[in-house]
């Protein structure tokens, strides 16, 4: 009976010289994520219009993001730096697209797209909004901020192993199955959760 082996090859880089060992796959320390909100509606001219054939489609709020795992390091204070801007996830600045002017806690965000950035100091959390976009993560420039929101906090029960964010719509008025053009904005990494509000319109 003939019995066949299979064997991976592969060429050390720059020597020459074979190796029966496939090198091992790689796993990337960080992953992309997004959150959305769709309005089926768009707001042209100050006015809301439903959706259709006409029109673009549904308006869109949309947060993309690398997301980090702690994988046993320490978060607040460690991979997020006290008193120090942080890069808001991982690789290429968090980024925020909205199609309608937007209210994040007390800030007003014109329709856009934006570079998101997170403060952890001293005397509480505060969310950066910033005009550059398609900059790596640590390319902060204060010059370009449109400004900054307040972050509640709150100790999780349980620590949350991945950076997450939420945006939370407001739950439908009853009878209308419509609810306010407003939500809460959520994140979530470690021990901590920081939160605002957000709101379509200034």
């Amino acid at each position: 009976m003939r019995q066949v082996v299979v064997v991976s090859v592969a060429l050390l880089a720059g020597t020459g010289v074979l190796s029966s060992q496939a090198p091992p796959p790689r796993v990337a320390p960080s992953t992309f994520a997004s959150v959305e909100v769709h309005i089926a509606a768009r707001s042209i001219g100050g006015k809301w219009y439903q959706e259709d054939a006409g029109l673009a489609g549904p308006a869109r709020i949309a947060i993309s993001y690398g997301q980090p795992h702690a994988r046993g390091r320490r978060v607040e204070g460690g991979l997020i730096p006290l008193d120090t801007v942080w890069r808001f996830g991982a690789n290429q600045a968090t980024e925020l697209h909205t199609d309608v002017d937007l209210t994040i806690g007390d800030l007003q965000v014109p329709r856009g797209d934006y570079s998101l950035f997170v403060l952890h100091g001293t005397n509480g959390w505060q969310l950066i909004v910033n005009r550059k976009t398609a900059v790596w993560g640590t390319e902060y420039d204060r010059a370009a901020d449109v400004g900054r929101v307040a972050l509640t906090s709150r100790v999780l029960a349980e620590p949350e192993e991945s950076l997450s964010i939420y945006l939370i719509p407001d739950v439908a008025k009853p009878g209308t199955g419509a609810a306010d053009l407003a939500g809460a904005l959520r994140i979530k990494w470690g021990g901590v959760e920081l939160g605002t509000r957000w709101r379509a319109g200034s």
